[in-house]
């Protein structure tokens, strides 16, 4: 899968939606993806995120393939992360600390987070930047 390892790039984070929408071949995702990659950015991926669009690598061809690229950088859900997760879920009233995880990594990155559902995102931090698949 992709890298675990620290890098200093400008990113995007990705949420579930985003995965699920290349995995379908989702035009606007692919373009998307397509111009970040020709701005030299890297893709982030909490590993919650890919455990819920993870469904059977035999068949996500095109999601495997994404998830092994050296422009991904997959974080891990560490015990210090899923301390803040949970802080934050617990201070916005929210329950998932998948999205949770997504924001999270996104502030701390400065980067823009790329989801098909951008109010539940909006919910754990009004002022993330958005981008809508």
């Amino acid at each position: 899968m992709g890298r675990t390892r620290a890098r200093t790039a400008a990113g995007i984070t990705l949420d579930t939606g985003a995965l699920i929408a290349l995995d379908r071949g989702d035009k606007r995702m692919i373009a998307l993806l397509d111009r970040a990659l020709a701005q030299g950015r890297t893709f982030r991926v909490p590993s919650g995120v890919v455990g819920q669009a993870w469904r059977n690598g035999r068949v996500q061809v095109t999601l495997a393939r994404f998830l092994r690229s050296e422009e991904v950088e997959i974080i891990p859900l560490d015990e210090q992360l899923a301390r803040s997760c949970g802080e934050l879920c617990g201070a916005s009233n929210t329950s998932d600390i998948i999205d949770a995880s997504v924001v999270i990594l996104a502030r701390e990155r400065r980067d823009p987070i790329v989801t098909s559902d951008p109010n539940d995102l909006r919910r754990l931090d009004p002022a993330a930047t958005i981008i809508s698949v």
